[in-house]
């Protein structure tokens, strides 16, 4: 007996199919494929063979999903989204394997979107309507337009959006703002103008709330270009745009914000187990990062998954 729906008008020739899954007219599966519980496979889908989908995924109408593929828990595929899974093809010619897609677990694709073969998209991630994806996008980004590019973050807003410079006449003054990511601050340090110029100072243990152990510049970054994408297991960072400007995004596993860094006098502190991003770097951007530890891989978390499980823990 099966716990399954599948349409009169459907052909549905796989026996893998979860619980409460429903299977709408016109829509056909073939016999390898497997659909977890409580899908919603709607009119006109096609599902190959090497196909794998995970509990409660939506797949709307006209929807083909190609040979390695795996969709993941709680995605949701848009109208018309188009999945392939050979870079070059020929009529009658077949590669040895095709390129594996993955979309992570609750990540949305939009209707119309074209996902290039052997891609990631990650856990989270929002694919706009009509957006041509060809690299992989990472966890919880908006990638729009064509060719895509990330224009933010699910579940941030700008908590520091080019607000004027404190001019201040004596060192040592600065404001600290906290937010609610764990840990993490907005340090305005003093900036001192006159007609010499313009100066700002900070103090490390005091302005910089550790004394760091190096420090590393990021600059000449391609607008499109993301980077950090990581979390540190116990290394803490400050960053300050000391040129141009960049957006930090910074993430607790449970809150997730977005920062403008739009002048020199302005930090934001990142403690151990943030997960860090940085990104709409402008074409003169020159990002001056302290860290509290020496340079150490072992410390580095670059799966946001594994961010995830480690900050559940703690």
């Amino acid at each position: 007996m099966t716990n399954y729906f599948v349409h009169e008008q459907a052909i549905c020739e796989s026996a893998a199919i979860g619980d409460n899954t429903r299977i709408w007219a016109f829509a056909h599966v073939l016999p390898a494929a497997v659909i977890g519980a409580d899908c919603n496979i709607c009119d006109g889908v096609f599902i190959e063979n090497d196909v794998r989908i995970g509990d409660r995924v939506t797949v709307k109408c006209g929807v083909q999903l190609w040979d390695g593929l795996t969709v993941e828990d709680d995605v949701f595929i848009g109208p018309n989204a188009t999945f392939t899974n050979d870079r070059f093809p020929r009529s009658k010619i077949y590669p040895e394997q095709f390129s594996r897609t993955i979309i992570r677990k609750g990540a949305s694709i939009g209707a119309n979107a074209t996902i290039l073969p052997g891609l990631e998209i990650g856990s989270g991630a929002m694919i706009g309507a009509g957006a041509v994806i060809t690299r992989s996008v990472p966890p919880n980004a908006i990638a729009v337009g064509n060719p895509a590019r990330i224009t933010g973050y699910v579940g941030t807003c700008d908590t520091a959006q080019g607000t004027p410079a404190t001019k201040v006449s004596e060192p040592g003054r600065q404001k600290i703002t906290s937010s609610d990511v764990r840990g993490v601050s907005l340090h305005e340090l003093p900036h001192i103008e006159d007609m010499r110029g313009s100066l700002s100072v900070g103090e490390f243990d005091r302005s910089v709330p550790f004394t760091p152990k190096r420090y590393f510049l990021v600059f000449d970054v391609p607008s499109r270009e993301i980077r950090g994408e990581h979390a540190h297991r116990t290394c803490r960072q400050f960053l300050i745009c000391i040129k141009g400007n960049c957006m930090v995004v910074a993430d607790d596993g449970m809150q997730r914000r977005e920062f403008l860094l739009d002048r020199p006098n302005l930090g934001i502190y990142l403690p151990a187990m943030t997960w860090g991003i940085q990104y709409k770097y402008s074409s003169d951007a020159v990002l001056l990062v302290f860290a509290s530890d020496y340079y150490d891989p072992d410390d580095y978390i670059r799966d946001y998954g594994e961010f995830e499980a480690l900050v559940g823990k703690l």
